[in-house]
């Protein structure tokens, strides 16, 4: 019994984790957090992706597509191409969602690099656009930014850190597999998922109410039981966690004065309080909205709080990879992502004149 309690904590020890510190700031604020319907949406349709995944998954599709793309050269810049258009497309969730266990299926002993290289390039591809991340929706519609004058300000992030990507893609070297073998695929499952995807993915970018993801579930739980069988405490987790969030801004509104140094402000705090809180904290107290933008981007890579993203990655290897093999992975997984930090920073600056030329 010991044994089962000790491995059930270790295995979901940000669980744990957060329902701790969620638990003590509620103590300290004298009331339970209040989640609004905006918060929890996401998480909706978070459960809605995975189910179709799984769905997905389940028919082989993404077993087969990912024994094609082994047999090809190049397979890690492919990848990090793939992910980088998919992320500008469909946001940031989404794209971790369907390409992670598609690399993690793959029967390459790189696929821990080729995991970490999807992962950080999907931070990327998202910053590109206002709706590829939530920071970048909350900044983009509180400061009523124009879309050109954003994609104009996020290019040199995303071009720059895509190119050094592109390039760490080139060392990572993997063999064609010998084995080659045919893969059965479910057609009717295939296509049935498929289109559950689409809706969810419109209903994700705002194209459908996001009502409209509630069909994927109650199909799944009339037809394909199966592809319920989610990470139910990831999402329990992320509903914890955006608690936890909410009350530390409450604990820190008060105090919170205007810095100078608004950039570094925003991609340091991301680090502890994670990047969409960030945004939702310092957009009040600052008219710097390029500087609060470029931040809570960079302040994405680093730490596994410092954007919900890292929390999906983690989990998906987890899940797909195992225990030890995850422990490698988020050790890596965190270095590379402050390779990355230290690499939007230097951009940053590199850029400074072009990004800040219109002020603000």
């Amino acid at each position: 019994m010991g044994a089962c309690l000790r491995d059930l904590f270790l295995r979901e020890r940000l669980l744990f984790a957060s329902g701790t510190a969620l638990l003590v700031t509620s103590i300290y604020l004298g009331h339970l957090p209040i989640y609004s319907v905006r918060e929890i949406t996401p998480i909706f349709l978070l459960f809605a992706l995975f189910v179709v995944i799984r769905g997905v998954e389940r028919s082989r599709v993404p077993l087969m597509l990912a024994r094609r793309m082994e047999q090809g050269g190049y397979l890690a810049a492919k990848l990090v191409l793939l992910t980088f258009a998919l992320s500008m497309a469909v946001t940031i969730d989404v794209t971790l969602v369907t390409m992670l266990p598609l690399v993690l299926s793959m029967r390459t002993p790189r696929r821990m690099d080729l995991a970490i290289l999807v992962a950080l390039t999907a931070h990327v591809g998202a910053a590109l656009t206002p709706f590829g991340t939530p920071q970048n929706l909350f900044i983009y519609r509180w400061y009523e930014v124009e879309l050109l004058e954003f994609l104009r300000v996020m290019m040199p992030f995303a071009g720059g850190l895509l190119l050094f990507l592109l390039t760490l893609s080139f060392f990572v070297r993997t063999e064609p597999p010998k084995q080659k073998g045919s893969i059965k695929i479910d057609f009717k499952t295939a296509a049935v998922y498929t289109l559950l995807f689409a809706v969810v993915a419109a209903a994700v970018v705002g194209l459908l109410p996001t009502a409209a993801a509630i069909v994927a579930v109650v199909y799944a739980l009339l037809f394909d039981r199966g592809a319920l069988r989610v990470d139910y405490s990831l999402l329990l987790t992320f509903l914890l966690f955006i608690g936890l969030t909410g009350n530390i801004r409450e604990i820190v509104d008060g105090a919170l004065a205007h810095r100078s140094h608004t950039f570094l402000l925003a991609a340091l705090m991301s680090q502890f309080v994670s990047n969409v809180p960030t945004a939702l904290m310092l957009e009040r107290f600052t008219d710097h909205w390029r500087a609060l933008l470029w931040g809570v981007n960079v302040g994405g890579f680093g730490t596994l709080v410092a954007a919900m993203a890292n929390l999906i990655a983690y989990r998906l290897f987890l899940t797909y990879g195992g225990r030890k093999e995850a422990q490698v992975f988020l050790f890596r997984f965190i270095a590379a992502g402050y390779v990355m930090f230290l690499a939007g920073t230097a951009l940053h600056y590199l850029f400074f004149d072009y990004i800040h030329r219109y002020g603000g």
